[in-house]
This record gives structure tokens, C-alpha cells and sequence, in this order.
């Protein structure tokens, strides 16, 4: 399967992310419900590596990707408490597409940090996705 595939189902997994954890974290810690879920994650990721034989020791892999690997683990541990504290205070729907908001910030780092470059029609498609997220948040 190639990258639009794995996205698709990203996306589609992400959608259900949303309801089904709108549905769990009523009436418990919105923290400690972030909490149950990477534990779910981390023991889910784990038998992926363990049955598909990816894993080797984090001290083999160069400095650089454990620096940014765990960079990226503070950003989503960070974006998962957000994310849930506003599933708890605030409408699926609502919350969703706000946090989805993500993808315009990545077109905009990407061209920041790390050099991408975007065509006109890109830069549209970026503007109509925050324009969307805005209309579908907006009550």
C-alpha cells in the first residue's frame, strides 16, 4: 500500500480517536485518561515491533534520532493532554477539526525549518483546509 492508503486510514483511525475517546473520558481526569490510552499505545506499538522483528537497542541508533524522536514524543504526549482536555470540555466535532488544524502549522513549519517548498495551488489547499477547520468549529 502506498502513502495515500496509510494515510487514508490514518485519518480514518484519528476520526475514531475522537469519538471514541470523547466517549471514555467522561467522567474521569482527562490526564489520567491520556495516561490509560499510551499505555494501550505503547503495548500496541510493542507487539508490532516484537512480531514484525524491528526491534534493536535505542543505544545503537544515532544521537540525532533519539534527540528528535524524543522531541517528538514530548510534542505528542503534550498535544494528547491538550487534545483530551478539550474532548472534555468541548464538542468531537467541534475539537476535531481545530486540532486538525495541525496540518496547516506542518505546511508552515515544513517551509520554516525545513526548507519545503509549496506551489500556489498548495498554499491555496492550505488556506482552504483552515478556512474549513474554522467553519466546522465555528457554533
Amino acid at each position: 500500500m502506498g502513502w495515500l492508503g496509510w494515510a487514508l486510514l490514518s485519518a480514518s483511525f484519528a476520526a475514531l480517536t475522537a469519538i471514541f475517546g470523547k466517549l471514555g473520558v467522561a467522567g474521569i481526569p482527562s490526564d489520567y485518561a491520556t495516561f490509560l490510552r499510551t499505555i494501550v499505545i505503547l503495548a500496541f506499538a510493542g507487539a508490532i515491533v516484537a512480531a514484525t522483528g524491528q526491534w534493536r537497542p535505542p543505544g545503537s541508533l544515532p544521537g540525532r534520532t533519539l534527540l528528535f524522536l524524543g522531541l517528538s514524543g514530548l510534542a505528542t504526549g503534550a498535544s494528547w493532554l491538550c487534545y483530551y482536555r478539550a474532548l472534555q470540555i468541548g464538542q468531537a466535532a467541534q475539537v476535531a477539526p481545530v486540532d486538525k488544524l495541525s496540518v496547516v502549522l506542518v505546511a508552515l513549519f515544513g517551509v520554516l525549518f525545513l526548507s519545503e517548498r509549496l506551489s500556489a495551488a498548495n498554499w491555496a489547499g492550505v488556506a482552504l483546509i483552515a478556512a474549513g477547520a474554522v467553519l466546522v468549529a465555528w457554533r
